[in-house]
């Protein structure tokens, strides 16, 4: 083919309708070949050289060629593992800019660039073709109709709730999505799925890893598989495993995206740009490693054959260097523009914002992000710890993120097992600002969770004191011991009526506590029925019944769906519940409003001595719907709300207190009530039973 020199930008493979220009960031290599292979992928028909340098850029441009066109790279460079370089020309390379892929990785001796037999390990060198193992990369015809979508909006951060999932366990045993499209985009765009969704009144879906990643081999060797998918290999493609029809996966993401904007739903991605698949210096030779190893990976300073490891997976990404950088920001804006998604979780994310001296709240990635007119006007939500030293760092991000709260977790978790007092719960309810509430952060920046995909669901929370990771083949070793559960006397599944139904109401007690607080709230999908892992707290292997959602729903999980839509409902009715300023407790002077006020079982405001004694484990938190709302000083006209929590073990009288501008109180929830009575007014001062270990909800009746 006549190659022409082509151009340094933009990197990737793009097609311009007449040929496709190949661009490839190497600061190190001394030569480049991209290899075109036939539509199966498995022959190599023609290799070229990019005839063309510059700014560290490798490019060429070939002519005649266009979408469906498969290819992948080989890279010519000194091999010193010593000096950090590992360059090997015999290893077929995926472009870091594939926009997708095809084929998977057969784990053969060939993928590593050293012999895996020698005794100099990874100073060997290894001249075998990875090529007939190797995942290809394919040109795309990035063109899609969007028009079909409805006009989107996305959702304020206030009225924001989160809805854990995963591709393929979501829809795997969906009995309403056609066979073929389980576990697929194709099967979560499903209109009954996507209706439940709606349903369920959540507003934001937030999928786990979808970047085509890699099959680890030790779990291939356990007939098992990485199922949770944080082991990426490419940051700008869709995984095609995860496509009814592989061939167009792009457009069945897209599609996917569009249906939920149609239901007004948001979609977030989970990202891990924290570490490649590509392991330690005993890993494989798939990509970045082959391309350019000191850019892309931070190395040891003064052994630069090994890798800082901070992601406890063997390698860590350099996001000290401008190109990778501009390698994440050029994916996570092509994921908003190009794949129309809503946000971002960050796997890892204090990775992202370490610099060789450690972490940097103003690192480069940080300011990249902060200035970027795309990046600045989507949802950024970090999960704000690594495993390196000085790893956590929760509240330390800059104005404009989200981040995981994991204080709201365990203290959540601890206080409805009568082991956290309300002195510690109450600022968790209140959007934790002891952490948040600086630099003009607001409240939705704390993202509340009890359980999330890594540990156990909400049942098994209730369900099981130890975790039972058996079936993950590591000797029931992996995962966290201290997941602060209560079996509530059995262990696992249990006839007894007494702890089925106490489990329920914790159930729905952690619900409660989780979709009333101020924050943002994420619910694991499938906690609203109560779905099960049959106590494995490190799912991450497992790609069968064990991490699927079962949808076989009998009416003990249907009226727990109802419950917690009731919740959502409550939740977007008052709107002092997701308020915008956090909330002080202070009496405010010239309004003569006390935003919130912590109630004791008298009735009264809570003292000192309420708060200092441990076993105060019942306490009610009034939030009065004329709290300021936004800077402007004024009165808000929202109504009043009274939350009672009561984690002791048996029934408390509780006085309801009196409020401003009310005549007395309306019951909206009760979780030991499985349907609320005929008569849900009380007056103020009505002794209220509370029911050992449960929560109330009661509005002002005006």
């Amino acid at each position: 083919m006549a190659v022409k020199e082509g151009l340094p930008y933009p990197r990737g493979a793009t097609w311009d309708g007449k040929g496709v220009n190949f661009a490839l960031f190497s600061a190190n290599a001394t030569k480049v070949e991209v290899c075109l292979f036939d539509q199966a992928g498995k022959t190599e028909k023609e290799r070229i050289e990019l005839p063309e340098y510059r700014d560290e850029t490798w490019h060429g441009y070939v002519p005649e060629i266009g979408p469906g066109a498969i290819y992948g790279y080989r890279v010519h460079g000194p091999y010193a593992p010593e000096e950090g370089h590992r360059f090997n020309p015999n290893k077929l390379l995926l472009d870091p800019y594939a926009r997708a892929h095809i084929g998977g990785l057969s784990w053969d001796p060939a993928v590593f660039g050293y012999t895996l037999e020698d005794e100099k390990a990874d100073l060997s060198f290894d001249e075998r073709d990875s090529a007939p193992f190797m995942p290809k990369c394919v040109v795309v015809d990035p063109d899609f109709d969007w028009k079909r979508e409805k006009v989107w909006r996305p959702v304020p951060w206030n009225r924001t709730i989160v809805y854990e999932t995963h591709v393929r366990g979501y829809t795997k045993l969906h009995p309403k999505v056609p066979e073929r499209e389980r576990g697929t985009f194709r099967g979560l765009a499903h209109k009954d799925v996507v209706a439940y969704i709606k349903a369920l009144g959540v507003t934001t879906v937030e999928l786990l890893p979808v970047h085509t990643f890699i099959n680890d081999d030790f779990l291939l060797k356990r007939n098992l598989t990485n199922y949770w998918g944080y082991n990426s290999i490419g940051f700008f493609a869709p995984d095609p495993r995860y496509a009814a029809d592989p061939a167009k996966c792009l457009q069945e993401f897209k599609e996917m995206v569009a249906r939920f904007h149609d239901a007004g739903l948001e979609v977030i991605v989970d990202v891990v740009y924290n570490h490649t698949a590509e392991g330690s210096e005993r890993g494989p030779t798939l990509s970045f490693r082959g391309i350019d190893n000191t850019s892309y990976y931070r190395l040891m300073p003064d052994k630069k054959r090994y890798y800082i490891n901070d992601t406890g997976t063997g390698n860590t990404l350099n996001l000290s260097h401008p190109v990778v950088i501009q390698m994440v920001t050029d994916s996570l804006r092509y994921w908003v523009e190009d794949m129309h998604v809503d946000g971002f979780r960050f796997d890892l994310g204090t990775i992202l914002a370490r610099e060789p001296g450690g972490f940097d709240t103003y690192n480069g990635f940080m300011k990249a992000c902060l200035q970027d007119p795309v990046l600045a006007r989507v949802k950024m939500i970090a999960e704000p710890w690594d495993c390196g030293p000085g790893g956590y760092q929760l509240g330390r991000f800059p104005p404009g993120w989200a981040e995981w709260n994991d204080q709201f977790r365990d203290t959540v978790r601890d206080f409805w097992r009568a082991q956290a007092s309300a002195a510690a719960l109450a600022p968790r309810l209140c959007a934790s600002p002891d952490v948040f509430s600086h630099r003009g952060r607001q409240p939705w920046a704390s993202v509340n969770f009890i359980t999330a995909h890594d540990g156990f669901t909400l049942n098994d929370l209730v369900s099981y004191d130890e975790k039972h990771n058996e079936a993950n083949g590591e000797e029931n070793k992996d995962g966290h011991s201290h997941n602060r559960s209560w079996n509530h006397g059995a262990e696992g599944p249990t006839d007894d009526e007494a702890i089925r139904g106490l489990r329920k109401r914790q159930m729905k007690n952690m619900l409660g506590t989780l979709l009333l607080s101020q924050g943002t709230p994420m619910l694991l999908a499938g906690d609203e029925f109560g779905r099960t892992q049959q106590g494995n707290n490190n799912a991450y292997c497992q790609d069968n019944e064990i991490s699927w959602v079962d949808w076989n729903h009998g009416d003990r999980e249907e009226r727990m769906i109802a419950y917690v839509r009731e919740l959502i409902g409550v939740r977007m009715k008052y709107a002092i519940l997701r308020h915008r300023r956090f909330l002080s407790g202070v009496f405010n002077e010239e309004l003569g409003v006390k935003d919130v006020t912590w109630i004791n079982a008298t009735g009264a405001e809570m003292q000192e001595g309420d708060w200092t004694n441990g076993a105060t484990h019942c306490f009610g938190m009034l939030l009065d719907g004329r709290a300021q709302p936004t800077g402007i000083r004024q009165r808000g006209q929202e109504t009043t709300v009274l939350l009672i929590f009561n984690a002791w073990q048996d029934v408390v009288k509780f006085t309801l207190p009196e409020a401003t501008g009310g005549k007395g109180w309306l019951l909206v929830a009760d979780t030991n009530m499985a349907d609320l009575p005929e008569d849900k007014n009380f007056a103020f001062g009505h002794v209220y039973e509370v029911t050992a270990r449960s929560l109330l909800v009661l509005v002002l009746n005006h």
